[in-house]
Formats: C-alpha cells, structure tokens, sequence
C-alpha cells in the first residue's frame, strides 16, 4: 500500500532548494551584513547595483558547482586531483579549511551578539551553547536531513525578519530606483571590493557540487542513463536570488535608518541599536533575530564546508556520515568558539591571515571550476554554454583584480 503524500507543496518546494539555501545561508554571515549595512549607512541606496552584479556572477559560478555535481560521480578535489595533482587538491582543501576556521570566530561572536543584547545576557554563554548545538546536530545519523531542513528554516527567518525591518524603515522607492544605476561615489572603493568578495563566494560556489552530489547519494536527485537528472533539482539560482534579496534589503535598510542620520556603523548589531530609538524594541529585535539566523547558519554551514573539503583532500571522502569528515568539522566549530572566547572578536591577525590565504587561493578555484564546466568529456550535457562561458570568464577577470588589489593593499601599499 503506497504512503499517502501529506506534504505541502511549498514545503515540497522549499525542501528541493536545499543546496541553493544552504550556499545563500552560508555566504550571508555577520561579517556580509556588517559589510553590507556600511555600503548603506555610508553612501545611501548609491551601490545598490553591485548587489545585482556579484549576485549574476554569484549565480554562474554556482550553477556551474551544480553542473559538476550532477556530471560526475567523483567529487570536485577528485578530479582535480586526477587532472592536475595531489598537491593542487589537497592545497586547495587545507587553504578552504583554514579561511573557514578563520572566520568562524566572526559567526560565533554574531550568535553570541544577537541573543545576548535581545536578553540582556553574556556573548559568551551564547557562544558555547550554540557551537554546542552545531556539534550536537553531527551526532544525527541524517546529519545532510537536517542541515537542510535547519538551513530552510533559518533563511526563512532571515527573510521575515529582513523584510519587516524595511517595513519600518520606508526606505525612499525614487533613491532605491537610482541606486540601480552604475556609479561609485569617491571613497567607496575599498567598500565595494569587500562586498563583491564576500557576496561572489567562489568557495560556496565550489561547495555546491558537493552538496548537489550528496542529494544524489541520498536518491533526492535521480539522474538518469542519459545522464539527465529527473528529480530534484538543487535550487541554486533560487537560493543565489534569495541571497541578493536579503543583501539588497539590508542595504536598503542601512540607507533609510543610517544614512540620514548620519549613523557610523562597526558591527551588524549597530543597526538594531539604530532601530530602537525610531520604531521601538520590537523593530530592534526583529534585526536581532535575523542577525541570529545570519549567524548561526553561517556557523554550521562554514563549519560544514571547510570540515567536508578537508576530509576530502586528505583522501577520506567528502560524504556527511562519515566519522573524519564529521570530527574536521566539529573542529572548526570548537577552533571558532575558542577565538571568539578568547579575544571578543576575530582577531586582526587572523583576518591578514585568511585574507592572505584568499588572495592566492580564490582564483586558482574560480579557474579549476571553469576549467572543468568547459570540458565536453567530464561535464557531458551540462558543459559550459555560451552564457556561462561569458559571464564565467568575467567572472575570473573580477577574482582576479580582486586578487591584485588586495596583493597590493596588504603588501605593497
């Protein structure tokens, strides 16, 4: 007797977006909308428009990671191993584990910052018993299950919480209309950089591949002998749009709160502290509950990634279940919580430090990615077309201008 279908169909549809979400949520930390609220706070609804060009190259280099995953049965470290080297996969692992375990620090502060100023409590408490959770949640036999299902929920706070705050705000529709044409005010340059670098996440795009072959290892996504897939598509372009609405909305935000107040802007909690005096407490928390969902997602799902790539350079294999990959990113999430113990905050130190790691390592993934999506006899059907090719290509002329002016900031300046 067959199971009777009791599932919702939005629920059905949100569950399909799982990898899609699961890449929005992790590219949208604290540190993102720190970076984002400043772009607002400072130059008003002026560089709205950057938010539509790293979110197109954004969702390229996704759907390319999305591609691959459905492609192929070896993961993305595999075959770059096979085709290049062991050093080049294994560089390429222990370089994302590190900017992971970098910026965890920044993830666990924000979790610990959200619920501490809504309750009056201590950042530090908050801390530990979130990382606590985030390692508890590995202990689950269907750890990829519920990290979906978390990730699902925790974007959709985000969303309710983000839009709501703009409802407070009114933000002016004529400056928001503007702010799509093309123009960089003076000083914002550094301001843009770092935005586009956090938003066009190469790693969360590289990261897509392996959540989309994770799918298929469950049988969510059934690809066929033609090697079409048939079911259960990974959501990637709607979660990559859902990641532009949510960094246009706190922009948005910033520009009609910040900006005309002039409101000088250190930390993502600035702006509920900025709300309260307005709108009252609850528009306050509102941005509270959404930091905390930015935070938390980030938290795992950075944890997630650099645990995953980890493992699968070193040659343990990249699936969830499995105890290493589970230990690596358990560590992590332990690594993270004591920095952001220990100092308050992530260190300047260790900003140089990943940014360091970045600067060389961003690129060789863009171009390792785009490399193998052009390949007739890996990708098969899902080769770059002409779209991807183009938009792919300036895509990897962006990573690495990006790569140069941050060579020349940290070393030359």
């Amino acid at each position: 007797m067959n199971k009777p279908k009791t599932k919702n169909p939005l629920i059905k549809w949100l569950l399909s977006l799982g990898p899609g979400i699961i890449t929005a949520a992790l590219v949208f930390g604290p540190s993102k909308i720190t970076i984002t609220t400043k772009l607002g706070a400072v130059y008003g609804y002026s560089l709205l428009w950057i938010v539509a060009v790293a979110i197109l190259f954004m969702a390229v280099f996704t759907n390319i990671g999305e591609r691959i995953g459905l492609a192929d049965s070896r993961s993305l470290l595999t075959i770059i191993r096979e085709k290049w080297s062991k050093a080049a996969a294994v560089i390429i692992g222990i370089g994302i584990f590190l900017v992971a375990t970098s910026f965890q620090a920044g993830n666990s502060v924000g979790v610990g910052i959200a619920v501490a100023e809504a309750s009056a409590t201590s950042t530090v408490t908050w801390i530990v018993v979130f990382n606590l959770i985030g390692i508890f949640l590995l202990f689950f036999r269907k750890f990829y299950g519920i990290l979906e299902k978390l990730m699902i929920l925790l974007v959709s706070i985000m969303l309710f919480s983000f839009v709501t705050t703009l409802f407070f705000a009114k933000p002016d529709i004529a400056g928001i209309v503007q702010g799509f044409a093309p123009s960089i005010p003076l000083g914002s340059e550094g301001l843009v950089i770092a935005f586009i670098a956090s938003c066009f996440s190469i790693t969360g795009a590289f990261y897509q591949a392996y959540l989309v072959q994770e799918r298929k290892r469950k049988g969510i996504i059934d690809v066929g002998e033609d090697g079409q897939h048939k079911k259960g598509g990974s959501g990637s372009l709607t979660g990559i749009i859902i990641l532009g609405i949510m960094s246009a909305v706190v922009l948005i935000c910033a520009a009609a709160v910040l900006n005309p107040q002039g409101i000088s802007v250190t930390s993502a909690s600035d702006m509920a502290k900025a709300l309260e005096p307005l709108f009252g407490v609850y528009a306050s928390d509102m941005f509270l509950v959404g930091l905390f969902g930015a935070s938390f997602s980030s938290l795992v799902g950075n944890a997630t990634l650099g645990g995953t790539l980890l493992s699968d350079a070193l040659g343990y294999g990249s699936k969830l279940d499995s105890p290493i990959t589970r230990v690596l990113i358990g560590l992590v999430m332990v690594c993270g919580s004591l920095i952001a113990i220990l100092f308050g905050k992530l260190p300047l130190e260790l900003i140089v430090f990943a940014q360091s790691i970045t600067i060389f390592l961003v690129p060789f993934i863009g171009v390792a990615m785009f490399s193998i999506a052009n390949r007739k006899d890996i990708m098969g059907i899902y080769v770059n077309k002409g779209f991807s090719k183009i938009i792919g290509g300036l895509g990897l002329v962006v990573l690495l201008a990006l790569a140069i002016y941050n060579v020349y900031d940290m070393f030359l300046k």
